[in-house]
């Protein structure tokens, strides 16, 4: 075929596109049928679909151009590596538009690229076999492509949902070869389709490929040299070039020093102390002592050969465990759960496996470990903990020591939880008396309610005689950096609990019946009135759901209320016997209130929860 022909050919593209896609629909009833092939110089156009092939003239596929969207209506065009000619149907949704961007972006095609950012697709979407355009970009060498998405806000530590071909075909329900075609046609042809590249960033495959430019652009991103893919690899891994080891080494260095600017800065603007206290009501010396603990340990003012230690003290529902999870999650962004803790010894079943404990602490030596309800542990855990405690290391059912001397470890202990109750209740009667007789205000008597502690003396000799009792070891005890105790709740931190779980069941009421639910403030009275302090929060959560949620609830099955309605909570009061009762009210036009009308056997329906009280 001669060169003149080619031309022709090339001038002549739209034409020749047009009879394809004719003879696509014509012959093919498949939803998203591909089209390419390699043949050196010249391409043949063909089914890879395994359906008949297409008769067509070959020509040099280099000299057939990016054709616009446009012009092809739902198809797409375009020239992969090693001439070859690529032709993908794309529908006008989002899938659609995410395949031309990753298109565009794998062949460096700047002005479809703007054009489709412009026209408002998302550059953080993801391929529908999980891979973004920047990785598209990245792992072909289009560095101009690699620019224009990073300055429209890609992502630059998105990492990649693309596993096996087998795995992808059972969660997609399509066969396997065709996840193969696609991931050589619209990804990258030399990279093998079948190597699990989960948690790939676009940094992974730079280095993969070995595009130095692509490299420092992406670290002059933000790009994180520390991320590990799901196979738990660093990029740096992916390469044996001298030089960019030593570009990925210094940009770790730096990386771990603007991170820990930006936390200090962080700290300083957002406490550790504000960021619990918008989730845990109360507690406020608790809170204040962990946090004070953590920052010590964050400045480098603690001791380096210990982990540090906290015992919680209190009843039950007061924000033990919570604490604990904000602490985990302030830490680590995450929360972890441990079952086991130094696995089966050996000639069990498991003892290969390690324990859970164990097995996190070595992939992560400054864990949060919450120990919840220490005081039931066999007398054998706690001999491992005092070793923990003291040494900062944990020796396993295999026999392998594990370092753990930057760890946190949380315990929470129901011990004495009635005594340090009844003297907090006591303390603040005797405040709010000594507050009335000084004729303080409300507000004043409130705040002196909250901010009651326990003496050294009633500790000294009432609650650590009790943890002496039960441990039976003074040296356990002596092992723990601080003793925390939790009271029981203030009459306005009640309030505000029971306001807190009115809008948790607003927010419901909203989402699922796109019903709005307001309350009076004596709503908040009532509720409170119903306060375990042996079972803290657990008991407001109780009596909300008894006395509000279990009449919308009926109301709902009578169809009393429908969706699209507003529905106002409010107290009535029986003058007889000076009842107070909650009812329901549903609010029309002119704020007109009218009352929903239950009957006595629906309004005393009890919950699975109130029962177990």
């Amino acid at each position: 075929m001669s060169m003149n022909f080619a031309c022709k050919l090339a001038r002549n593209t739209d034409r020749l596109i047009g009879r394809l896609i004719f003879v696509l629909r014509q012959r093919s009833k498949q939803t998203n049928p591909v089209i390419k092939t390699v043949d050196g110089w010249r391409s043949r156009i063909k089914y890879s679909y395994g359906l008949p092939s297409i008769s067509a003239c070959s020509f040099p596929a280099r000299t057939v151009p990016w054709l616009s969207t446009a012009a092809l209506g739902l198809f797409l065009l375009t020239v992969n590596d090693g001439d070859q000619l690529s032709i993908i149907p794309c529908s006008k949704t989002d899938s659609g538009e995410i395949i031309k961007l990753c298109y565009a972006a794998k062949v460096n095609d700047i002005t479809i690229l703007k054009r489709l950012i412009q026209n408002g697709t998302d550059v953080n979407q993801r391929h529908p076999l999980g891979w973004t355009a920047l990785q598209c970009a990245t792992a072909n060498g289009c560095q101009e492509a690699v620019k224009v998405l990073l300055d429209a806000g890609a992502d630059v530590d998105a990492g990649d949902f693309y596993s096996t071909p087998f795995r992808i075909a059972q969660q997609k329900g399509i066969d396997v070869y065709s996840v193969i075609q696609k991931r050589e046609a619209e990804f990258n042809s030399s990279l093998r389709p079948n190597y699990d590249c989960r948690g790939f960033t676009a940094l992974h495959y730079a280095v993969l490929f070995r595009k130095t430019q692509i490299i420092e652009i992406l670290l002059e991103a933000g790009a994180a040299p520390n991320l590990k893919s799901q196979m738990g690899h660093l990029p740096v891994e992916y390469t044996d070039d001298e030089e960019i080891i030593e570009t990925l080494k210094n940009a770790e260095v730096k990386y771990r020093a603007q991170k820990l600017k930006e936390a200090a800065v962080e700290r300083k603007r957002y406490p550790l102390e504000k960021r619990i206290k918008e989730q845990i009501i109360g507690q406020e010396l608790p809170i204040a002592a962990v946090a004070s603990a953590i920052r010590r340990k964050e400045n480098g003012w603690h001791n380096e050969d210990r982990p540090m230690v906290f015992l919680f003290l209190g009843s039950s529902g007061i924000g033990k465990t919570e604490l604990a999870k904000q602490v985990a999650k302030y830490i680590h962004k995450d929360l972890e759960n441990v079952a086991k803790m130094i696995g089966s010894p050996p000639g069990y079943i498991g003892h290969d496996e390690g324990g859970q404990l164990t097995k996190r602490l070595k992939k992560c030596s400054n864990a949060v470990v919450l120990l919840d309800e220490v005081d039931k542990a066999h007398p054998d855990v706690l001999t491992i903990l005092l070793q923990l405690f003291d040494e900062g290391r944990l020796t396993d059912g295999k026999g392998k020591t594990i370092d753990c001397k930057d760890a946190i470890f949380i315990m929470t202990c129901n011990l004495g939880n009635a005594e340090i109750a009844n003297y907090a209740m006591e303390l603040r009667k005797k405040a709010k008396e000594l507050a009335i007789e000084r004729k303080k205000s409300d507000a004043e008597i409130s705040d002196l309610e909250d901010k009651i502690t326990l003496s050294k003396s009633f500790c000294d000799k009432v609650i650590k005689p009790i943890l002496k009792s039960h441990f039976r070891r003074d040296e356990f005890l002596g092992r723990i950096n601080e003793i925390l105790y939790f009271l029981p709740f203030s009459r306005s931190e009640l309030l505000l609990l029971v306001n807190k779980e009115l809008c948790y069941w607003s927010k419901i009421a909203k989402h699922r019946h796109n019903i709005n639910l307001t309350w009076d403030k004596e709503v908040l009275e009532v509720i409170a009135d119903g306060y375990d302090v042996y079972y803290g929060a657990r008991s407001i959560k109780y009596e909300t759901e008894k006395r509000i949620i279990n009449q919308l609830a009926a109301a709902h099955e009578r169809d009393l209320i429908q969706p699209n309605c507003d529905i106002h909570v409010a107290v009535t009061h029986n003058k007889k016997n000076q009842e107070q009762k909650i009812t329901l009210e549903m609010l029309k036009e002119g704020n007109r209130k009218e009352h929903i009308k239950l009957e006595d056997s629906d309004t005393q329906l009890t919950t699975a929860a109130s029962l177990l009280r």
